[in-house]
């Protein structure tokens, strides 16, 4: 087999996710927790994933034969991947807005940070949290600023009814709670 067709690509590339925020004004929003999240994995690439890659690299290339060598052509694409999300991180941290949550704090109107109950026309009620586009996790309820849901949320208040536009037509939300984090007490 042609060795092109088993060769990856060493193309500067910052693979499927965007380099810039997704939304018009390039903002970034994030809480500071997951700003610190960012930052902690982007640190631990650098000052312990990649100089332990480096050395298995070091290490097999000193064996001979690079072709063959698995460890080798693993530790390149590792290497590769690494160095792809490092500057992902990079990029995304320094564009970041950190927004302190707990300054609405015992508010009822709908902003960034906000956890917010809210029941459609059925009854079902479901509580989500607004959150930044690199600190969401859907599994935990959470939904970044920029969806569809998030921006019929915000700025409305308890007890308002919002228009959500779904595949299906428009569907009401009454906003049921809106609960932000305590100021940390220094």
């Amino acid at each position: 087999m042609s060795k092109a067709f088993t060769r990856e690509s060493d193309q500067d590339d910052d693979g499927d996710l965007p380099a810039t925020a997704p939304v018009p004004g390039g903002k970034n929003y994030i809480t500071r927790a997951g700003y610190d999240r960012l930052r902690a994995e982007l640190f631990q690439l650098i000052d312990e994933e990649r100089p332990r890659i480096v050395e298995i690299v070091h290490w097999a290339a000193s064996n001979g034969d690079r072709s063959e060598n698995g460890d080798y052509l693993y530790g390149k694409k590792r290497l590769r991947e690494i160095d792809r999300r490092i500057r992902f991180l990079t990029k995304r941290l320094e564009i970041a807005e950190v927004v302190d949550a707990s300054l609405h704090h015992g508010g009822d109107q709908v902003f960034f940070g906000a956890t917010v109950t809210y029941a459609d026309v059925d009854g079902k009620e479901t509580t989500v949290t607004i959150l930044g586009v690199d600190e969401v996790e859907s599994a935990q309820g959470q939904i970044s600023w920029v969806s569809p849901v998030a921006r019929a949320l915000l700025k409305a208040r308890v007890g308002d009814v919002v228009r959500l536009m779904v595949p299906g037509g428009v569907q009401e939300l009454e906003i049921l709670a809106v609960h932000f984090p305590a100021p940390a007490s220094s």
